[in-house]
């Protein structure tokens, strides 16, 4: 097979492959809906990818520690401790008689160390001023 028809015909690349700029700029219909339909279908091969991997995976199950003894803090006071590993540093404070929270101490922004302020009844990040609620953690 010859890329030429004939010596006084052009070659037949030519009907494949415009070598005019202008027609180039051109999408046609065909082209934008082969892509509409490939990119449809990519996004939910992904969506149905998250779906069954959240469905199916398992949470790793983390072991429970001792942090402290019941009465070892007193209300509105500060344990810092490690979990789940020696690198994640960890913040329980003594809300009430009855209650404990714990939080990580990373802050959400900028990964900084925050402190309980008894004063203000709050986690705060010194690196931008940033408040958490100590009942539930929120900004």
């Amino acid at each position: 097979m010859s890329l030429f028809r004939s010596p006084n015909e052009e070659p037949l690349w030519k009907d494949e492959f415009s070598v005019f700029t202008s027609d180039e700029r051109y999408v046609t219909r065909r082209q934008f809906t082969k892509f509409l339909t490939l990119a449809s279908l990519g996004m939910f091969v992904g969506n149905l990818w998250i779906l069954l991997k959240s469905r199916f995976a398992k949470t790793p199950a983390f072991p429970s520690i001792e942090v402290a003894e019941l009465n070892e803090i007193p209300v509105r006071g500060v344990k810092l401790f490690n979990y789940p590993t020696p690198q994640d540093h960890c913040i329980m404070i003594r809300t009430s008689e009855e209650e404990y929270v714990a939080y990580s101490q990373k802050c959400t922004h900028l990964s900084c160390a925050v402190y309980y302020s008894a004063k203000n009844d709050r986690l705060e990040c010194p690196c931008h001023q940033g408040f958490f609620s100590v009942e539930d953690g929120s900004v």
